[in-house]
């Protein structure tokens, strides 16, 4: 901010991935929470269940994308795994999450680290 005016780095007045972790953990998801609020109908905030998210960086720098080792992910329990479908990437470049519900909030992390991990973006061929 300077003065009366304000700067912004990203306007995105949208779901984003950060809070794709209500997938698993909310009755209504950020998707229905967004679209509800923007229509002036109720919505529900209330925990289904714990969970957590870890991001799938791209990890090599492409155009074109494929990923290995997501059968192995979802070998995770509560797990699920969200892929972007960006068609380029980069190292440090978000390209999905892992989604996991679990009995408490550690454990979720713990697991939501290790479905993340298995998946290995790479040049698609």
């Amino acid at each position: 901010m300077k003065g009366d005016e304000v700067w912004f780095s990203e306007v995105s007045p949208r779901p984003h991935d950060t809070g794709m972790v209500t997938m698993a953990t909310q009755w209504q998801n950020e998707f229905e929470l967004h679209a509800r609020a923007i229509l002036g109908l109720p919505v529900d905030t209330s925990l289904k269940s714990p969970g957590a998210s870890a991001v799938i960086y791209g990890g090599v720098d492409a155009t074109g994308i494929a990923f290995d080792g997501v059968a192995e992910a979802l070998q995770v329990p509560g797990s699920d795994i969200r892929l972007f479908g960006k068609p380029e990437s980069f190292t440090k470049r978000r390209m999905g999450v892992a989604l996991v519900h679990a009995a408490d909030t550690d454990t979720a992390r713990k697991l939501a680290k290790e479905a993340a991990s298995r998946v290995k973006p790479r040049k698609a061929t």
